[in-house]
């Protein structure tokens, strides 16, 4: 395992493979090596007098030695982030590298000028998306958006998302629902205060993300009836370990020729996609002919545009997988490291706490998103907790849909192209004392840094075409929620505990390793009612 606090190149040795990997590389090895050759004497006959059509100027971004077969994929270990910084700082030039996860030629982009590149200058050429079989069986032929190819069909359904549903009057207008979540959370916390008890927060926070969700989707109604929330976690779990875990026909494509092996791969996400389809069938079914609320959900918004967007039922269901794996997940990832940092940091939680008291009036028993606006060291405290730990690292790929040519490098059409977010905002030719958390970097009239797309070396969401829809969404979670838990309680650690595991886990996106386990006290509030008090 790489330990964070060891330097960055560092990489797990190949004997660190479990041995059924190792034997199933060798076998790949074999297959692909009789394969190769028989392609190499197709490809003889065929190109035997025809020239390249670039002349053969072909300047391909650098590469670290790599093995046949399996190309670098020993070189990255079990945090690919961490990983390919190294091999970038070793290998790489202006921050583009070429590696070969084993068959797949993949461009690895890890300085902010070359990210502006990508998602800037060349976007419109590099801002489709990998083939990906296990995505398109779970997602009805990715008729998603996130992992739509760019197209058509992708354009009408992010525009559907973006002018619709998720735009910030939108998302303003699902205020009340998250503050009655964030009143419900906060009751859990005092009750396990008052018995002088330790509160789980992974399992708080995490509920809570879902919870908010799930009331924005559907107004909370359906997800509430019994174990429909169960199932709910259930299937997000399965669809994370799905498309975030390992899966050999993307990095050696060629094994889909094998029809046994496409059947696997297609079963294993046709079982995830028909228990969604069962749930998703019933809470579309329960809003179809409804009269739709003075606010309507996210079901409803989309219902009442799916004719003028040319919608099935299949891209509706595959839109809110979308949506309900995204917000839930990432927003929940990044609560639990805000509260982590914060923990480790006891200055910057009492600076927090300090503002928020001092800013909220006497007697009122919520922060409301009415006093959020006056909080400007809330914002930059969930900046740099995005600087330093965003929740996909390496953001979704893009694939070059041509040739492009980017610093003098050439870069090959139909190619995975990751943007280490990670590494952007750890690089020390930007950030300085970027490895520590300090967010008044992001404090003071000169200081315009946001993650809106703008400013290359900060890319939690990404930028471009490919841009987080959902960011603002999540922007307004996080706020509440982190301002209500710093000015409700104090906060502490186990005792015994010792300090904070911040080990981490690689997915789609990044989980802390373990469990976090903290301790709140009441905080002594200018309480001059007891309303709240009834309530929780």
């Amino acid at each position: 395992m790489i330990n964070l606090l060891h330097e960055h190149d560092e990489t797990p040795p190949m004997a660190a493979m479990p041995l059924f990997l190792v034997f199933f590389l060798a076998f790949l090895a074999l297959l692909h090596l009789a394969m190769k050759q028989q392609g190499a004497a197709r490809r003889s006959k065929q190109n035997k007098h025809k020239k390249p059509a670039d002349g053969g100027l072909r300047c391909l971004p650098p590469s670290p030695p790599g093995l046949p077969v399996i190309g670098h994929l020993h070189l990255v270990g079990f945090l690919p982030h961490v990983s390919l910084r190294g091999l970038d700082a070793r290998y790489g030039r202006g921050g583009l590298m070429l590696i070969r996860l084993g068959a797949v030629p993949t461009l690895v982009v890890s300085s902010p000028r070359a990210a502006e590149a990508v998602t800037r200058t060349h976007d419109h050429r590099l801002a489709s998306r990998p083939p990906s079989t296990s995505a398109a069986a779970l997602l009805n032929g990715s008729l998603d958006v996130a992992f739509a190819a760019y197209g058509e069909h992708w354009r009408q359904a992010k525009k559907l998302l973006t002018t619709h549903l998720l735009t910030a009057r939108k998302v303003q207008s699902y205020r009340a629902g998250r503050e009655e979540e964030v009143r419900l959370a906060v009751a859990k916390v005092r009750g396990a205060a008052e018995a002088g008890g330790e509160v789980d927060m992974s399992e708080l926070l995490y509920g809570f993300t879902t919870d908010v969700m799930c009331r924005a989707v559907s107004g909370g109604r359906f997800f509430k009836v019994g174990d429909r929330t169960r199932l709910f976690r259930e299937l997000l779990d399965a669809t994370a370990a799905l498309i975030g875990g390992v899966n050999m026909e993307d990095y050696f494509p060629w094994l889909l020729r094998f029809g046994v092996y496409r059947r696997a791969i297609c079963a294993k996400a046709d079982k995830v996609r028909k228990r969604w389809d069962e749930l998703l069938d019933r809470v579309i079914d329960d809003h179809e002919g409804k009269m739709v609320e003075e606010e309507p959900d996210f079901i409803e918004v989309l219902l009442s545009h799916q004719h003028e967007y040319g919608l099935t039922k299949d891209h509706l269901k595959a839109m809110l997988i979308d949506i309900f794996f995204g917000g839930t997940d990432t927003s929940y990832i990044v609560l639990e490291f805000i509260m982590a940092e914060l923990l480790r940091n006891p200055r910057v939680m009492s600076v927090l706490q300090a503002e928020i008291r001092r800013c909220v009036p006497e007697g009122q028993q919520m922060v409301t998103e009415d006093n959020l606006s006056a909080l400007p060291y809330l914002k930059a405290v969930i900046n740099e907790t995005l600087r330093l730990h965003p929740p996909a690292p390496l953001l979704a790929p893009h694939y070059s849909m041509t040739d492009v040519h980017v610093d003098g490098y050439m870069i090959p059409a139909k190619i995975p192209i990751l943007v280490n977010a990670w590494a952007l905002g750890r690089d020390k030719s930007v950030w300085a004392d970027a490895e520590e958390f300090k967010p008044e970097r992001f404090m003071g009239i000169d200081v315009d840094i946001n993650f809106k797309g703008n400013d290359f070396q900060f890319l939690p969401f990404g930028a471009g075409r490919r841009i987080c829809p959902g960011m603002n969404f999540s922007i307004s979670t996080l706020e509440i929620m982190v301002a209500n838990l710093m000015y409700r309680f104090n906060w502490e650690v186990p005792v015994g505990m010792g300090c904070i595991d911040m080990t981490e886990v690689f997915r789609l996106t990044v989980h802390r390793k373990e469990k976090l386990i903290l301790v709140p006290k009441i905080n002594a509030l200018r309480i001059v009612n007891n309303n709240f008090n009834n309530k929780s």
